[in-house]
């Protein structure tokens, strides 16, 4: 049975922003209600034609159109005018074109109704500090692929008005956290109403003494409703209010109750407007409370408690994302036992039952484990990479009996391929929309046979203009970062062209929690400055990264980093970006040349950031861990290199010291002679062919496309009602 369509248009919503803009530019307003802007290039630039290129896109394109002002030549400019209704119809015709996706010609069903997806956090644009890092960036290209697939999918999340923090470096290298102050209508929200009415819908939910009220907007991603849900409601205590502000507080209590508002919440939302899940699919166990509400609302009705443990379990999925206890959420049983009492008072359901339903993998009975009460209420659950998903069957398949699959995680192509090298692609008619030009390569993996075809000068000429727009945005993030510092005149002055174009230029860009070990490149200070200084073959490279608030150790990493490139030994090759966010990858992973990554196997799940890279022509140099140790490709069709073997060590000094030990001769031997090694036109054939060997092994096997079919496939059609 084929699944029928669930689109925006059947959420009930009411307008929350007034955009005071002319008539004839009402359609800016449209265009800006729908986060498809976020990777359509075409419609930003209309943003920005009518800022008059004042749009910064840390802003809100519906912030920036409320404080518009003297429109009127605009108003009359007959070109733009038309630009307009041309990107307008562009966006009707996409969203009234679901029964030519990919979902409705192949058929494919996932149940009688939609997927719904459980997050804590997405990512779309940078504009909407609603993510944290690779958990919300992965939410949000899926959110992304399923309404360009026509996947009938709903997500569920949070609105944080406080955000994630920007990261602020001081002059020694200390991190700062500043959260910003979002104002929902300075964004794309809709106000959800109650079915047949314009009042807005709230949900109720009980805690000690007291109910909690939420609001309910709507993110509408293309074709594909995001609900989120928040507690800043005037009806609530001052304390309550504050639940839904901040994405991952340190405090356990307040994360408790977080979940406790996209689980139990969510679900009540999705009961008020009447909306069928075929699947309940889990992100992480952050929301693995939704299974405690369907338990307490199906015994409520009269089933007994292990008739309803039967009945939800078949319909629900959880994905594992790390390896690591941090990125696992657990909460001492105390604080347990007084959130969730309430909502069972009076039921037959004993709060020590579910309790014991969420011992850890290791069986201690003061901690209360959500992903371990996810899994034992699954009837299917992965990890993120083939052999994250081996890792994480041995954590959880003895203590849970829940088998661990890998279903690998890829990205949404259109927002992270950089401008010249999409024209590129599409100038030789290579359409990732559709599964054409593959051929299966290794592990089964289909490879996009046609990017080898790519003109070498036309490849590396698109590739370098991607990185002197690197290289100028770096620069003038690097100026005023340091001009905050109180550098002086002469100082600064170097910032102006610190970064040459002919260098080679290495990223390295990501969350810096210690297993990540981004100061590896520099564990032994005289090989790395030979790599650095060597004649002839200079040598770059750009850190960005946030450690987590909390995370003190991640934290002295920052500090480590930072100091390491005010060194006179490193000052000038190597440079930390403050605030790493979505536009700081999306710009590294476009622009430079080398994608560097080294955490210790196997703790990295996935690592998506290096398939941004890949598909964008630039090779990774990596360990075997995460994505990469599926996706390297060796030998003479070799995609990049790898860091050693797939030997993993109890000792983490021996790994560390064998690991830089590997890193430090690949780069000699191998990385950095193949890229400086020129033809008699001054191009790097060798490097080259390497790129076009990444784009080829990546950008259909490591996209959002391909991860979810693969969830179709393997999971959603399997579990669905």
């Amino acid at each position: 049975m084929h699944t029928p369509p669930f689109t925006i248009g059947q959420i009930p919503t009411a307008p929350i922003s007034t955009m005071n803009l002319p008539g004839a530019l009402q359609g800016l307003a449209t265009l800006a209600m729908n986060l498809r802007w976020t990777w359509r290039s075409q419609t930003q630039a209309l943003f920005q034609k009518v800022s008059g290129g004042a749009w910064n896109p840390q802003q809100s394109p519906v912030e920036m159109l409320r404080n518009l002002r003297d429109l009127d030549a605009l108003a009359n400019d007959q070109d733009f005018i038309a630009a307009i209704d041309a990107e307008l119809k562009n966006l009707s015709d996409y969203l009234a074109s679901g029964d030519d996706t990919w979902f409705v010609r192949e058929k494919k069903s996932v149940g009688s109704g939609p997927v719904v997806y459980f997050c804590a956090e997405y990512s779309f644009h940078h504009s909407m500090n609603q993510y944290a890092g690779g958990l919300g960036i992965l939410a949000g290209d899926h959110v992304k692929e399923a309404s360009d697939l026509g996947l009938p999918f709903v997500g569920i999340g949070l609105f944080y008005r406080r955000g994630f923090f920007h990261q602020v470096i001081d002059w020694e290298g200390r991190q700062e956290a500043v959260f910003p102050v979002l104002d929902p209508v300075n964004y794309p929200l809709h106000q959800v109403v109650k079915p047949g009415t314009s009042e807005p819908l709230t949900i109720s939910l009980p805690l000690k003494g007291r109910t909690v009220t939420a609001n309910v907007w709507m993110f509408a991603v293309g074709r594909t409703p995001l609900l989120v849900l928040d507690t800043d409601l005037e009806s609530n205590h001052p304390e309550d209010r504050k639940i839904s502000s901040q994405l991952y507080t340190a405090g356990r209590e307040m994360r408790l109750h977080q979940e406790f508002v996209l689980g139990v919440g969510g679900m009540k939302v999705l009961r008020a407007l009447g909306i069928e899940p075929s699947s309940y699919h889990m992100n992480e166990g952050h929301s693995a409370l939704l299974l405690l509400e369907q338990l307490h609302h199906l015994v409520e009705n009269g089933s007994d408690f292990e008739a309803a443990r039967k009945a939800i379990t078949p319909h629900a999925i959880i994905t594992i994302h790390t390896p690591v206890p941090e990125g696992n959420e657990r909460f001492g049983a105390d604080l347990a036992r007084t959130v969730l009492s309430p909502m069972l008072e009076g039921s037959k359901i004993d709060v020590e039952e579910i309790l014991k339903l969420g011992r850890g993998a290791d069986k201690d009975p003061e901690i209360f484990d959500m992903t371990a009460f996810g899994l034992r209420h699954s009837q299917m659950s992965n990890g993120v990479s083939l052999l994250h998903g081996r890792t994480a069957h041995k954590t959880w398949s003895k203590a849970t009996g829940m088998d661990v699959i890998g279903v690998t995680n890829g990205v949404h192509m259109p927002t992270w391929i950089g401008p010249e090298i999409s024209c590129l692609y599409h100038k030789h008619g290579l359409a990732l929309e559709r599964e054409t030009d593959l051929l299966v390569g290794p592990d089964d993996r289909p490879t996009w046979e046609k990017a080898l075809e790519l003109n070498d000068e036309e490849f590396w000429a698109a590739h370098q203009e991607q990185k002197r727009r690197l290289i100028a945005w770096a620069q003038e993030r690097l100026f005023k970062q340091h001009a905050r510092h109180g550098e002086g005149p002469s100082e600064l002055a170097e910032f102006a062209e610190c970064l040459d174009p002919d260098a080679f230029l290495i990223g390295f860009a990501r969350r810096f929690a210690t297993y990540k070990r981004a100061g590896l490149l520099f564990s032994d200070l005289k090989r790395a400055s030979k790599l650095f200084e060597a004649k002839g073959r200079k040598v770059q490279i750009l850190f960005a990264g946030k450690a987590h608030h909390s995370d003190r150790g991640g934290q002295k990493v920052v500090e480590q980093v930072y100091k390491l490139t005010e060194t006179k030994r490193f000052k000038g090759r190597a440079f930390l970006l403050e605030d790493y966010d979505m536009e700081t990858g999306r710009m590294l992973v476009q622009g430079v040349d080398m994608w560097l990554n080294n955490p210790r196997r196997p703790l990295e799940a996935s690592g998506t950031s290096g398939m941004k890279a890949a598909a964008n022509g630039i090779p990774n140099t990596s360990i075997l861990d995460g994505w990469w140790d599926e996706g390297f490709v060796d030998g003479k069709d070799r995609n990049g290199w790898a860091i050693g073997g797939r030997k993993e060590f109890k000792d983490l000094k021996e790994q560390d010291a064998a690991d830089a030990a590997a890193l430090y001769e690949v780069m000699e031997q191998h990385v950095i002679p193949t890229f400086f090694n020129r033809d008699a036109d001054g191009l790097p054939r060798e490097w080259i062919k390497v790129m076009k060997q990444a784009v080829a092994t990546s950008a259909y096997s490591f996209s959002t496309a391909r991860m979810i079919r693969d969830y179709v496939d393997l999971m959603y059609g399997k579990v669905g009602k």
